[in-house]
């Protein structure tokens, strides 16, 4: 979450877009056309887990995995063994090798804007994962790991463009996938805390070398980069969270009022000095960084990446996704 830029800072406000449909190489499923997709040997997860993941004692979830998560991990599942057979017959045919010995996480990315529902979706989407192969490894990796520590970005002035591409250690971000993606073990990813808006000093996560990484942000997919190389490049199989900007614009500012009664009320959160704003202060305050930060961001630097993603998730008003688009090249 971005803070607010000051008012002389302030620009016209960018108008709401609803994202044009996409055009072939893309086939596109209605929900009920997908959820057919279904296989009847496809093992749904336990209510009781995806109401931990989600967050919410919500029976529309179970709905949601049984008619998008599982025909979309059936897709993915049919790609990694796609992949893996590619492999086998490639080294076997090239040095006689055995490709098994040669085997690397599977990594999927996973892009969209702010409020989109990119973190529940990641979460659910690794359970399911996790669960419809026994013994399979499934990690997940966000990108707010990277982001510069909030002295850097304050040296940097950048605190008003935290989200935006140059708010991240790219370098350190495309060594960790490129470390990844060479299968080496032992890896580390700085811990990042929402609360304190800040990266956690001497904290990381450990990443060894799981069976599928995947690996979250609002900008994964972008190539505008001086860089040699960007994320996408290590990316086996990618999706991107789709919805009008005017939805996203309300989700976003219905978690700012929840944030604000709950988290903000800390006095360990950065976002403390919001604690005693009126719910219309509150919704004040929200669209104006909403309008300010993240809707540039969204339409300048995520929302282009759009049709580099293998399958684009709509959403509807109510977070369920209603369309989904898959590219066939």
């Amino acid at each position: 979450m971005a803070q607010p830029l000051d008012a002389s800072d302030a620009s016209e406000p960018r108008a709401a877009v609803t994202p044009p449909r996409l055009e072939p190489p893309y086939v596109i499923f209605d929900r009920s056309q997908w959820a057919a997709l279904r296989s009847p040997e496809d093992h749904v997860p336990s209510l009781a887990s995806i109401e931990m993941l989600g967050g919410v004692n919500d029976p529309a979830l179970q709905i949601e995995v049984e008619e998008i998560f599982l025909p979309l991990t059936r897709f993915i599942n049919s790609h990694i063994r796609a992949a893996h057979e590619l492999s086998r017959i490639v080294y076997s045919g090239f040095d006689g090798t055995d490709s098994s010995t040669r085997a690397t996480p599977y990594v999927i990315g996973v892009a969209g804007s702010v409020a989109v529902g990119k973190s529940t979706f990641a979460r659910l989407l690794r359970a399911v994962l996790a669960q419809t192969v026994p013994g399979r490894r499934v990690e997940l990796v966000t990108t707010d790991g990277f982001l510069y520590p909030t002295r850097e970005l304050q040296e940097r002035a950048l605190m008003g463009r935290k989200g935006f591409p140059d708010s991240y250690d790219l370098p350190a971000m495309l060594d960790f996938l490129s470390s990844v993606k060479s299968g080496k073990s032992g890896l580390k990813v700085p811990v990042y805390s929402h609360e304190a808006y800040d990266i956690v000093p001497d904290e990381f996560e450990h990443i060894d070398r799981p069976d599928i990484l995947i690996f979250e942000g609002l900008n994964v997919l972008q190539t505008k980069n001086i860089a040699a190389a960007v994320a996408s490049d290590f990316f086996d199989f990618s999706i991107y969270l789709d919805a009008d900007s005017t939805l996203i614009e309300k989700w976003y500012i219905q978690r700012f009022v929840k944030l604000q009664r709950t988290i903000f009320q800390r006095e360990s959160s950065y976002f403390h000095h919001y604690k005693d704003l009126s719910e219309g202060e509150a919704i004040q305050v929200a669209r104006g960084i909403w309008q300010q930060i993240n809707l540039p961001n969204l339409l300048d630097n995520i929302a282009p990446t759009r049709g580099r993603a293998r399958i684009v998730l709509r959403k509807g008003e109510q977070h369920q996704i209603e369309e989904i688009s898959v590219r066939q090249t």
